[in-house]
């Protein structure tokens, strides 16, 4: 049999995994990344990009239809094949590169083979070699969720793995899941041409934690595309697709869409070997400050551990697991970044920060309506709610729930100001250019202010000298 030794060996080539080879090789650490095919990333092969690309086509069919508002008579005809070729083109293109940065690595570094533990600091891989390492940095990424029930429609199944495989769009999609990949997929579909139809057993949408944010994006979709939400519709074959019955209802697609979640890639690793606690799921017990599960030396990162299954979330618990597996047992308790969860759908809906409990008395909220926003009327994207969340003994921005035309570039000046420490008079004190999106947002943080006792905005030292 023979014997590989390094510092650190990281199971899994994707975000995670690859920023934890970078941050341990570049702190003098020996690595082996070992992974079954070094496919490329998630995001890449069939996450982030590919699923841009193809609401970018649906927004370039969306903004034709919507010409005649201003005055501009057009119909988009939409090549269903051609959008397809687009997007496989550019996915294609996007893994390229992270094949390319893979490809710079040494090749005594890359083990392209399926690795299991053997004990907490050994891993057998599936071409008989074994890998003995000072500390180990799983990051096997999620996969999606495909229940057994589903089986008997498996020729007609789609997830977000094999959606941008298709070569053509189809006539009709159900689709299970109202969460952020669910909705996206969904609207960028009906946007272009295709019969949609969502369904979740819940009342929200897009993940949304707040509920008068989450009503407001529900209300917004439900006049553009089906929404049947609080139900569990039973799905069975047709003879050309499938059969969804609910509520005493049944319509039949081409095709279904599942989007009710992403497990994360665990099975196989022989984790009871390893002597670490695991969750009621399966998933090892860990410290989100250090990744470290337990007091042992195996770090978990990324989606493997279902904490914030995000791609920059995952490029940042990288870097954090490969320097801690570096000097383990010395590690050192990292800060995370401020939380922070966008949804690309129209208008975009995202999370910044920590949402409170409604009745939570040491917090307070405010609300900046986009249902007749200056901006927002300008461009025919009304509709909308952006609330803020502060702590009410002085202000202290804590987070926001949104969803608002631009609400990725609004989510990430509150993002920006929740990491700066900014009260609610900070952040109104900010220059607003007018008219604009942003200035949208002033409403609600004058009323913080004043809710907090603090009816700025700020006054610098050198506008009160002229007067002003």
């Amino acid at each position: 049999m023979t014997e590989l030794t390094c510092d650190v060996a990281i199971i899994g080539a994707g975000t995670a995994g690859l920023a934890a080879q970078r941050s341990a090789s570049a702190a003098g650490a020996s690595t082996l990344l070992i992974d079954p095919s070094f496919s490329g990333t998630t995001c890449a092969s069939n996450g982030c990009m590919p699923s841009k690309v193809l609401i970018a086509a649906a927004d370039a069919a969306h903004a034709v239809r919507e010409a005649e508002v201003f005055g501009i008579s057009a119909t988009p005809e939409i090549d269903g094949k051609a959008v397809m070729r687009r997007v496989r083109a550019l996915r294609d293109r996007f893994v390229g590169g992270v094949k390319d940065s893979i490809a710079d690595l040494p090749k005594n570094v890359r083990i392209e083979a399926r690795a299991r533990f053997d004990g907490p600091d050994t891993l057998r891989l599936d071409d008989g070699r074994r890998v003995t390492a000072r500390a180990v940095v799983i990051a096997t990424g999620s996969s999606a969720a495909v229940p057994e029930a589903f089986e008997a429609v498996s020729d007609h199944l789609l997830t977000n793995e094999n959606i941008f495989e298709m070569d053509d769009l189809p006539r009709s999609v159900a689709v299970l899941g109202a969460g952020p990949i669910g909705i996206e997929l969904a609207q960028a579909l009906h946007r272009l041409g295709v019969e949609v139809a969502v369904f979740d057993k819940g009342d929200g949408v897009a993940g949304l934690r707040d509920k008068a944010v989450s009503d407001t994006l529900r209300d917004l979709l439900a006049a553009e595309l089906p929404l049947y939400l609080g139900t569990e519709p039973e799905v069975t074959p047709a003879e050309t697709g499938v059969k969804v019955s609910w509520d005493g209802q049944s319509r039949r697609f081409d095709r279904l869409l599942l989007a009710v979640g992403r497990p994360p890639n665990l099975d196989g690793l022989d984790l009871e070997k390893t002597g670490i606690a695991l969750d009621d799921r399966g998933t090892p017990e860990f410290d989100p400050q250090t990744l470290r599960c337990g007091t042992s030396a195996i770090f978990i990162a990324g989606d493997a551990n279902q904490d914030r299954p995000l791609l920059h979330e995952a490029s940042h618990e990288g870097r954090i697991a490969g320097k801690n597996a570096v000097t383990c047992p010395e590690i050192k308790q990292f800060t995370r970044l401020v939380p922070f969860v966008l949804t690309f759908s129209r208008p975009e809906a995202a999370e910044v920060g920590t949402i409170p409990e409604p009745d939570d008395p040491d917090h307070i909220s405010a609300d900046a309506p986009y249902d007749d926003q200056g901006k927002a009327r300008v461009e025919h994207r009304l509709g909308g709610l952006c609330r803020i969340y502060a702590r009410r003994s002085d202000g202290l921005l804590t987070g926001a729930s949104l969803c608002a035309p631009d609400g990725g570039h609004l989510a990430h000046l509150l993002a920006l100001a929740l990491e700066c420490g900014m009260t609610a008079n900070d952040l109104l004190s900010m220059p607003y250019y007018h008219p604009t999106l942003e200035e949208g947002l002033k409403p609600a943080l004058r009323a913080l202010c004043k809710a907090s006792g603090r009816d700025g905005p700020n006054i610098r030292e050198d506008d009160a000298l002229q007067g002003l």
